[in-house]
């Protein structure tokens, strides 16, 4: 029988009590770290931030990494549904710049929801397997949204629409995270999106 993870939960919340504690002691941590960063967000801060003892919190989660990835996976989870709505809704427009800002507005707003958080979790915080899974995940699932988009737009010259939504997905992520989180050339927003977009859209030669 193969060796439980350290970072997966120690019991399973099955009953409406249970996911009610383990959905407060991860708002807890949410608002805990965002505050006082990984180092002083201590698990003694996160339980007494979700009014449980030290104790309950132990029940759930072995350590304050086992939190982390937990965070993780709601963030993503939550961040993929989103962007999703976006690719689901505007697939069928043929109007693929328009397109594109679309998604790297979605992407900006991912990145500005709880900074501090964001922060944290994938730049202060240590990266384990399992948390470096759920990016995985997350990328792949809109890389094969974004593929879809492509492949069956009459716009796309680019025969392997499978690397080129990997390329969109990745530098859109990687540019929207520093934009949000550390700026870059002092540009406001708006101008930035409109740089993304355009990048992009050279890149699919529209």
């Amino acid at each position: 029988m193969p060796r439980k993870s350290r970072l997966s939960p120690r019991k399973q919340a099955v009953q409406a009590r249970s996911r009610a504690t383990v959905d407060a002691i991860l708002e807890a941590a949410a608002q805990v770290l965002a505050r006082r960063g990984y180092a002083a967000g201590t698990t003694n801060r996160i339980a007494a931030r979700a009014g449980v003892s030290i104790g309950t919190l132990y029940e759930y989660f072995p350590n304050k990494d086992s939190i982390l990835v937990a965070l993780v996976e709601r963030h993503l989870s939550r961040s993929t549904d989103r962007v999703l709505e976006i690719a689901v809704r505007l697939a069928p427009d043929a109007d693929l710049r328009r397109y594109l800002r679309r998604f790297v507005n979605a992407m900006l707003d991912l990145h500005s929801d709880q900074p501090g958080l964001h922060r944290v979790l994938f730049e202060e915080a240590p990266h384990p397997p399992e948390s470096h899974a759920c990016a995985l995940r997350f990328e792949e699932t809109l890389a094969h949204a974004m593929e879809s988009v492509l492949r069956e737009s009459p716009e796309v010259a680019i025969a392997d629409t499978d690397t080129a939504a990997h390329f969109i997905v990745q530098t859109a992520e990687a540019l929207t995270h520093r934009f949000v989180l550390h700026g870059l050339h002092q540009l406001p927003r708006k101008r930035f999106s409109d740089e993304l977009t355009a990048l992009l859209a050279r890149y699919l030669g529209l």
